[in-house]
């Protein structure tokens, strides 16, 4: 089963300094069709003023992936972590017994990002964080894992979640072929740039797509693209 959460349907929110869009429900005045996927629950498209972010504020028990669409993000939390993540490149955040952090727009131009937000397999553990590079030459007309709920694949970041977030990137009308693994029957999708065609529906930036029990997803670019996506029990 496919399920178009076009821009237009998704809730969203404007507070001058942060632009935002919600694929997935986050009130109870959200609309009730974009609702969870498994442990999947959060999934913002959000675009940072500069000079601007989210001051320190605390989490606990979520698995928290941000991609960077545009710009860089500046990392600061309770752990001691600094970091600075960039275009195209993953940070990871496992917030466990609890963490509290602070993220930031320090650059001269807009901050364009996907946070992506799970629940772990288990609740509690040590807080950590991480962040890696993804050159998109790396990932030019095939899926590469940027975080992973299997401890054994050192490619990705590790996640604390039955889960595995994937990005490709692909010129206009060529075409890939993915599988979701057997366990992780939920999949869901949205184009960081461009637009593409996903078993027939086409996708462009602003929108997602779920996939429910969907053996195959055939994805094709109809322009030059770009996009995230994540398979989750």
């Amino acid at each position: 089963m496919l399920q178009l959460r076009s821009k237009e349907t998704l809730d969203h929110g404007d507070r001058g300094w942060l632009k935002a869009r919600h694929h997935f429900i986050v009130s109870a005045e959200g609309n009730p069709a974009n609702g969870p996927l498994g442990a999947l629950v959060v999934w913002n498209d959000d675009e940072i003023a500069p000079g601007t972010g989210f001051g320190r504020h605390s989490h606990t028990d979520m698995e928290i992936v941000t991609y960077v669409r545009q710009g860089a993000v500046t990392h600061e939390d309770s752990a001691g972590n600094v970091g600075r993540t960039v275009a195209g490149d993953v940070q990871v955040m496992s917030a466990g017994t609890g963490i509290s952090h602070s993220e930031h727009n320090r650059d001269d131009g807009p901050l364009k990002l996907f946070q992506i937000w799970l629940r772990p397999r288990q609740f509690g553990g040590t807080p950590r964080w991480d962040s890696r590079k993804f050159p998109k030459t790396d990932r030019a007309g095939h899926l590469i894992e940027l975080a992973s709920g299997n401890p054994e694949n050192a490619e990705a970041l590790t996640i604390r979640a039955d889960a595995r977030v994937l990005g490709a990137t692909l010129l206009a009308r060529t075409t890939l072929t993915h599988t979701p693994s057997a366990h992780l029957r939920h999949t869901y999708l949205a184009p960081a740039q461009g637009a593409i065609l996903v078993n027939g529906q086409r996708v462009a930036v602003g929108d997602g797509l779920a996939a429910i029990d969907e053996p195959e997803l055939t994805i094709t670019a109809i322009e030059d693209a770009e996009f995230i996506l994540v398979d989750v029990a």
